[in-house]
């Protein structure tokens, strides 16, 4: 009786460890299932893109491998005006972003006062409005014949200065476009800040400028970091504004990439520009994933 008794848990628990095997492959099969539509979306809708695009900018007109697209893309004159005009709009757009943006979200956090709460409800609309939508009242308000210029003109007879079709067109652009959605991720990292810590180094005397130094901007440099990813990938592939309301030359690489691929049918330049952005952002991407990396350890 007593050998039966010991054997029994052993003879019980095979049926239970093969109902938990059971449940854990269907487990694993559902989570198979739920991961896979991400997967092919992502395979379809990057992954193969951007293996073509690479292949067809190592392809020359008669089909035989070549780097001759990349040479024009660093050798053409008009093409090195596009680039060096795409990352100087590039970098301005971002670093005045993220300067306004960052001052907007300190100011919503410590302040309590009525404009406070106006801005904090209205900063949100550009966010909201379509591209093309917001693109063309820039054309009806800061234009030649728009709503600016006929206000001025009930001044002075002097002409208008030119905002459209110009670099300070699509830096106002970027602005409208990119400010709003910075400003909502540094007000996010901003109401994370502790009041107690700060009121704890007022009562040490530690002044505005070093609270800001020392422990509001070391607290919140990680969202910095993600909202300077995004504001410079959506600035450098940008193209509706651009399409719009920028100059014929220089052109930012996106605008320059559709003309090269749909005026002048060049496919294997407008890929070389593809992989030339997509190379840009993954630069920029490194770098973050590397700083959040070293943030974790």
């Amino acid at each position: 009786m007593s050998g039966q008794g010991l054997n029994m848990p052993l003879e019980t628990g095979k049926p239970l460890k093969t109902a938990w095997n059971g449940r854990g492959a269907k487990r694993s099969a559902l989570g198979l299932a739920m991961v896979i539509p991400s997967f092919l979306l992502l395979l379809f809708m990057i992954v193969v893109p951007i293996a073509t695009s690479i292949r067809e900018s190592l392809t020359g007109s008669d089909g035989a491998f070549t780097w001759n697209n990349y040479k024009y893309l660093f050798t053409d004159p008009g093409m090195k005006a596009n680039i060096l005009y795409t990352l100087n709009l590039t970098v301005v757009s971002s670093v005045i972003v993220l300067v306004i943006a960052y001052m907007l979200a300190v100011f919503l956090r410590f302040s309590t006062g009525r404009l406070a709460g106006w801005i904090e409800k209205l900063y949100y609309i550009p966010m909201f409005i379509p591209s093309v939508i917001a693109t063309y009242g820039m054309i009806n308000m800061y234009g030649n014949h728009g709503w600016l210029a006929r206000i001025l003109l009930l001044f002075t007879d002097a002409p208008f200065m030119k905002i459209l079709y110009d670099y300070k067109g699509l830096l106002l652009a970027n602005l409208w476009f990119n400010i709003p959605f910075a400003t909502m991720m540094l007000s996010s990292a901003l109401s994370g800040v502790p009041n107690s810590v700060i009121e704890s180094a007022k009562d040490i005397g530690a002044g505005k400028m070093q609270i800001f130094f020392r422990i509001i901007f070391p607290m919140t440099f990680k969202s910095m970091l993600v909202a300077a990813t995004f504001v410079v990938m959506g600035v450098i592939g940008s193209f509706t504004a651009p399409f719009l309301i920028g100059p014929n030359a220089p052109q930012v690489l996106g605008v320059a990439m559709q003309q090269q691929f749909s005026v002048y049918y060049e496919t294997g330049i407008a890929s070389a520009c593809a992989v030339f952005m997509f190379a840009i952002c993954s630069l920029v991407g490194y770098f973050y994933i590397r700083n959040m990396m070293k943030e974790e350890r």
